[in-house]
């Protein structure tokens, strides 16, 4: 994974930024932080810190995932926007596309997850050892062989909507690790980071941060 590693050069895209945040649109393929290894140097941390040098990180997305991430440009936002993340106090939307016409409209799942020690990264279902993950999902619109779904975590686990889809068996449509066969064959994993919804710092007002879908 590391050796194919090249990612788009597309400009930053930045969707809000003031004194104390900055929310900018990932592109799926580009790292969010550093990898080991110079060769995985070029991130989204480090772009965004190239025009912002005060920024810090708060959250991470995965390599294959677009969409909102949430940067700290003050020591004070970083601490007030992490403990949210920890407490669950904000709300994350994707958007997806996966394999299968769904039947039913909403769902969630509720399934444990843990590392796949011999796969790694790779994140299994694990009854017993497995940390709680759950997933609230809704169809958009089921037709043509896919279904288009929005996905609302309530936690935050390692590859968890990815793992999570397939375990209802439609995986994430372009997905490297968990699609197989035509599931599997698309230009990008279609798992896209819509909304973020969050407490300022500034003052605790209720924010809400969108970017819009590119597939």
């Amino acid at each position: 994974m590391s050796g194919d590693y090249n990612p788009p050069q597309d400009p930053l895209v930045i969707l809000h930024d003031d004194h104390q945040v900055l929310l900018v649109d990932k592109p799926s393929g580009l790292l969010s932080v550093p990898g080991k290894g110079e060769h995985l140097a070029d991130c989204l941390l480090a772009r965004v810190q190239a025009a912002f040098p005060m920024a810090l990180l708060v959250h991470r997305l995965d390599r294959d995932t677009s969409g909102v991430m949430v940067f700290a440009l003050t020591p004070h936002a970083q601490r007030h926007l992490g403990l949210q993340f920890e407490k669950r106090q904000t709300k994350k939307t994707y958007v997806a596309r996966v394999w299968g016409e769904m039947t039913e409209k909403t769902g969630t799942v509720d399934l444990p997850l843990i590392v796949d020690w011999e796969n790694r990264p790779l994140q299994m279902v694990d009854h017993e050892n497995g940390r709680q993950a759950q997933t609230d999902w809704r169809v958009i619109r089921a037709k043509n062989g896919e279904s288009r779904v929005r996905l609302m975590p309530r936690t935050g686990r390692s590859h968890q909507l990815r793992v999570h889809m397939l375990a209802l068996g439609h995986p994430i449509l372009g997905d490297p690790f968990y699609a197989q066969g035509e599931a599997r064959d698309h230009p990008r994993l279609m798992l896209h980071s819509e909304t973020l919804q969050f407490r300022h710092p500034d003052g605790g007002q209720g924010t809400r941060i969108t970017a819009k879908c590119p597939f």
